[in-house]
């Protein structure tokens, strides 16, 4: 470790080779104006502390060896101060989204709509904030799962009462209410928070290929997810 900072030394005191070796690493202070180091100027072994070693039984003779001003030194030494952007509510641009559903497979399919929910396709996408947009999912009744799992499959869900547990095979849950399945596969990819409702309640899925939402002027969503040829 003290090699490679020596070493690091050296290349920067042969970049600016006009300053002190001090003055090029006490660059990387930005806050002090005149940076000094307490050194010690004579020899002997002494114990050693927060401000050097020093020679026992002497006085701590004090020597200044760096004046070179900070604000001097070009800006590769200088340390470059890092902002992290936040967006405000009034920041947040959401745009509609239309997504087609048929012969897509469920699970692909809940994630890019899970991914669109979060915001995570944007350049500003923040974790704690809901900067997500709006999909419109159509043609739920025509999704599709690989081997037999439209047989294996099984939905749970319980009443709350005693006995009131309820199993459901996805096959009967599609032909009973086919919206139920891409919206329980998208929640469960989100957070189980506050945040994840607020995210869950700008997905809006039909069984069919109509849907109540023209005015928003939605654009259609493209995946790069491989269809499932049905039989």
């Amino acid at each position: 470790m003290r090699l490679a900072i020596r070493t690091q030394e050296r290349w920067r005191h042969a970049v600016s080779p006009g300053l002190p070796r001090c003055a090029v690493r006490c660059g990387r202070r930005t806050a002090r104006q005149r940076t000094v180091h307490r050194v010690r100027s004579t020899k002997g072994e002494g114990r050693r502390t927060r401000e050097g070693a020093f020679p026992a039984g002497e006085p701590r003779a004090t020597r200044y060896h760096c004046s070179v001003p900070a604000t001097s030194l070009g800006s590769f030494h200088r340390v470059k101060q890092q902002k992290t952007y936040t967006p405000r509510p009034a920041d947040i641009e959401r745009v509609w989204w239309t997504v087609d559903a048929t012969d897509l497979p469920l699970g692909r399919l809940a994630s890019e709509i899970a991914r669109v929910l979060r915001g995570k396709h944007k350049p500003q996408y923040t974790p704690h904030l809901d900067v997500g947009d709006h999909v419109i999912v159509i043609n739920a009744e025509k999704v599709v799962v690989t081997s037999r799992k439209s047989e294996q499959k099984i939905y749970y869900r319980h009443s709350g009462f005693p006995g009131g547990i309820k199993a459901e095979s996805f096959e009967r849950l599609q032909a009973r209410r086919p919206e139920a399945i891409i919206e329980r596969a998208v929640r469960g990819m989100l957070p189980k928070n506050r945040l994840g409702r607020a995210m869950f309640r700008k997905l809006k899925v039909y069984a069919g290929p109509e849907h109540g939402h023209a005015s928003q002027k939605p654009q259609p969503l493209e995946f790069k997810i491989a269809k499932v040829e049905t039989k």
